[in-house]
């Protein structure tokens, strides 16, 4: 696939799924790519914290690649480019926050001279091949939220990137309606558009609206409180500095990824009014009511500050009618991880506030309100939807339909659709997928490795060690060592029985080696499959004397 005199639209990731965000836009003959996120693993991929997009379709086609341009900092969006922006080898182009996250990331990894990172202004502009770009502000839960303004020789295409709309944002100066309808007054082809609150009646909310409750929330508070919110949401940071001196509490920071973005943000000129912070041994020898806790940890990970103290394997501590605020939404799939540290919290009669009793959190992505004003002021011809499941994707084209945008189409993650001349139109689907980050190995998420391990985990493992002589006879006793096998405390009865199963087959005998370890293999399976109901891994190792 080369695209000709036309212009292409091809999802990698984050269409059909939240997270994981990258996408392609193809024409006379090149491809740029706007965004590279990855995404964290579920329950699914055991052992795995890290989920990449499969860059097949454009790592085949690299020289035909421009460059990469960013549209805002989170790691559904910039989170692969330590592991695949190097293999690409073209320039990423992003806005001071964003390009400060970037070249942290790949100071980590060793990768700073490999990886060229170009800064562009905030609203600045830049040129790749047949394509223009700009950067358009738009409010977000991390400075620099960024809408992409592209022009081709086929139309314009405005692609939001994540956003939503704020009169009284904390931190940057995103466009006005005046600056947007300016936007659609340069005649837009397509809006490539954010889909997460499709669902959403009412608008997004106000960060500042944020601030008055945390302010009522914290003020009523009599002990130590603890706030955990998203370590990339600056906004919220901020505000939370400004409700710290609001209540009179002094702030301490507990997670490497806020002094991260705290040390990042004031890097390029943010947060600098952010109060001076206080170490966690001072933490807690101020009086109770004087302190204010700003800890990762909100979506139940088990080794961020939150579950760390919860669990009280941390130096801050906090005791009965404490206070934690969970100043962040709760993503789908963390219900069981949350639930466990608000349970162990209960239990200790610590208090605890959500969005749910309190207005201590808004969306950093619009709701049908904030969608309809946008449609009414970029003005598109076809609206694209992204950045959803396929049930928020499909309900965002029938809502820009019914709210007056001429044509749409429903893409999800590797098809081709052509935007012009006479677009929309899906061309064809391209391989895509999913890559997972093992140890320090990429690897295929449903590759011989990962469904391997799928199985140990869900079933369990047998070895079996059985020695025989060149005359097929067993020797000594067979030994049999079980992981992850439900027989508890039948232990002993049932490798007895396996064992005799692995006997009787190898005295059958077998007309080679490879069937021989079939058969006992086999054997004991069927015995555990008997005694439990699991079919678990068995590995046979005949040992010859």
């Amino acid at each position: 696939m080369k695209p000709g005199k036309e212009l292409l639209f091809l999802a990698l990731g984050g269409s059909g799924e939240i997270g994981m965000n990258v996408n392609l836009y193809g024409c006379d003959g090149k491809w740029i790519m706007v965004d590279l996120g990855m995404t964290f693993a579920d329950p699914g991929y055991p052992g795995i914290d890290l989920v990449l997009p499969d860059l097949a379709f454009i790592e085949e086609r690299r020289k035909d690649l421009l460059g990469i341009v960013l549209t805002h900092g989170h790691e559904d969006h910039i989170g692969a480019i330590p592991y695949m922006a190097a293999d690409l080898g073209v320039p990423l182009y992003a806005t001071p926050f964003t390009a400060a996250l970037i070249a942290e990331k790949l100071q980590e990894e060793g990768l700073t001279d490999e990886v060229q990172v170009k800064v562009i202004d905030i609203g600045g502009t830049g040129r790749i091949g047949p394509f223009g770009f700009r950067f358009v502000p738009l409010a977000h839960s991390i400075p620099e939220g960024n809408a992409l303004l592209i022009e081709t020789p086929y139309g314009k295409i405005f692609h939001t990137g994540d956003w939503k709309l704020d009169e009284f944002p904390q931190i940057g100066d995103p466009a006005d309606a005046e600056q947007l309808i300016k936007v659609g007054d340069e005649g837009i082809l397509a809006l490539v558009c954010d889909s997460t609150n499709v669902f959403q009646e009412e608008a997004s909310g106000s960060e500042e609206e944020v601030r008055k409750g945390l302010d009522e929330v914290i003020a009523a508070a009599e002990g130590r409180v603890l706030v955990t919110t998203f370590a990339s949401n600056a906004a919220r940071l901020s505000t939370l500095g400004k409700v710290a001196q609001d209540t009179g509490r002094q702030v301490c920071v507990a997670g490497r990824s806020l002094d991260r973005i705290l040390r990042v943000a004031r890097s390029v000129g943010y947060l600098t009014d952010f109060p001076e912070t206080v170490d966690f041994d001072e933490a807690m020898a101020l009086p109770r009511r004087d302190v204010m806790i700003i800890a990762t940890g909100g979506q139940g990970e088990v080794r961020a500050a939150l579950a760390r103290i919860a669990f009280d394997q941390h130096k801050i501590k906090l005791t009965e009618d404490d206070l934690v605020v969970f100043s962040s939404k709760q993503i789908p799939g963390n219900e069981m991880a949350i639930g466990r540290i608000q349970n162990e919290l209960a239990g200790r009669g610590i208090r605890m506030i959500t969005d749910r009793q309190a207005n201590v959190h808004v969306s950093g992505h619009p709701g049908r309100p904030e969608l309809a004003a946008m449609y009414k002021w970029i003005r598109p011809e076809i609206i694209v939807p992204v950045h959803g499941e396929m049930r928020h994707m499909v309900e965002h084209k029938r809502f820009a339909l019914e709210k007056g945008v001429p044509r749409g189409i429903v893409q999800k993650n590797g098809d081709v659709v052509r935007l012009a001349p006479e677009g929309p139109r899906k061309l064809g689907e391209e391989r895509v997928g999913r890559l997972i980050l093992d140890g320090d190995v990429i690897l295929s998420a449903d590759g011989t490795t990962m469904n391997a391990r799928r199985r140990l985990s869900y079933n369990g493992v047998i070895s079996v060690a059985i020695a025989m002589n060149d005359d097929d006879r067993v020797k000594g006793d067979v030994e049999i060592a079980i992981e992850g096998l439900p027989v508890e405390e039948d232990r002993e009865a049932f490798l007895e029985e396996a064992c005799a199963a692995a006997s009787s087959a190898a005295r059958k005998g077998a007309k080679t080696e490879d069937k021989l370890r079939e058969d006992i293999r086999l054997a004991v399976r069927r015995c555990a499959t008997e005694w439990t109901g699991k079919k678990p891994v068995v590995n046979v190792l005949i040992v010859r004397i």
